[in-house]
């Protein structure tokens, strides 16, 4: 199949750093090549693949420090319907941007939504655009937008060998994302200073979420058992997910998936997370972590973390969220499409 994968520009693919949906794609590319698939990326310049790359910016936009980031997803999009003909499937991740171009198209395509839909511009806009084919990263991230075209939920999925097991871990809690309101690091920091742990903070911080860290956070971090490493990249992360009791996840927000908490599974790390957005759909309390409401749940939850057994942490990833089982899923929503286009030719 002659698949197309078009990504956000802002990080490379995969991220040299912190960026979720870039890695997905990343994964996700990589697989469908070795399947041997016929795939183009639509991408930074500066990112790494083994399928054939079409840079679309000399670097990641945020890297790049871009001004004007629209612009270039614009020219992105140009370059792309240019050469759609091409393509057997083209398969978008730049949310709703192309809409009113695919509307206006005949090749068969699909958009993974990434982000977050409970905002209250969104649904008008997935009302007026009710026919295209929308995939999900979670069933939970669905709720805000009943009316949507929605084929199915794929979860993201990861490399076995991306991620090293680690049977035996160290006393230290991680929390590993952003600096930003609805991730509650605050909480984290709360929650491993009452269980008397050392927490370690693996995070970027975006100029939007600058005013909240000094604000808010900043101060948090001068406690002696909190150590703010700032953001890491692959090698450092699969070691600080390895060698964590727990990662901890105490989001306040509806979360589309979570990628750290697979990444922490993948390493046979439990998560500790609270019951927002997707987490109900990947951790499966008392087994691979715990789900918990309140501060006071997430201390015993750290007490208790030893009863968890790493090993079925890992199984669990490899049973659910390996590349491949991603990959699959996917290709069996390319087929469902270029059955329908098939029939809509037909017709």
């Amino acid at each position: 199949m002659k698949i197309a994968q078009v990504a956000p520009l802002y990080e490379s693919v995969p991220p040299q750093g912190y960026g979720g949906t870039e890695r997905v794609v990343s994964h996700l590319t990589e697989e469908l090549v070795r399947e041997g698939h016929d795939v183009t990326l639509f991408a930074s310049g500066d990112s790494k693949t083994a399928a054939h790359l079409v840079p679309c910016a000399p670097r990641s936009l945020r890297l790049g420090k871009a001004v004007d980031t629209l612009a270039h997803h614009i020219l992105m999009l140009e370059q792309l319907f240019q050469r759609a003909d091409e393509f057997d499937l083209i398969h978008f991740h730049i949310d709703y941007l192309h809409f009113p171009l695919s509307r206006r198209s005949s090749f068969n395509q699909l958009t993974t939504l990434h982000g977050r839909l409970d905002l209250p511009d969104l649904p008008l806009l997935y009302s007026e655009f009710s026919e295209m084919p929308l995939v999900s990263i979670s069933n939970s991230q669905r709720k805000p937008l009943p009316q949507a075209n929605w084929i199915g939920t794929v979860y993201h999925g990861l490399p076995p060998s991306s991620f090293t097991f680690r049977e035996k871990a160290e006393k230290y809690l991680l929390f590993l994302g952003r600096i930003s309101p609805e991730k509650r690091v605050d909480r984290a920091i709360e929650i491993a200073r009452r269980a008397h742990r050392k927490l370690k903070i693996c995070a970027k911080i975006d100029r939007v979420d600058r005013y909240y860290f000094n604000k808010h956070i900043k101060h948090l971090l001068e406690h002696p058992s909190i150590e703010f490493i700032g953001e890491v990249g692959h090698e450092k992360k699969n070691e600080l997910l390895g060698g964590a009791s727990a990662l901890l996840f105490p989001i306040d927000w509806p979360e589309p998936f979570g990628l750290v908490m697979i990444e922490a599974l993948a390493c046979g790390t439990p998560v500790i997370a609270f019951p927002c957005g997707s987490v109900p759909e990947i951790i499966v309390d008392g087994k691979i972590g715990f789900i918990v409401n309140e501060i006071e749940e997430a201390v015993d939850a750290v007490h208790r973390i030893g009863s968890i057994d790493r090993r079925k942490c890992r199984r669990e990833f490899e049973h659910r969220f390996t590349d491949r089982h991603m990959a699959q899923d996917y290709l069996q929503m390319y087929e469902q499409q270029l059955a329908r286009g098939a029939a809509r030719a037909a017709a």
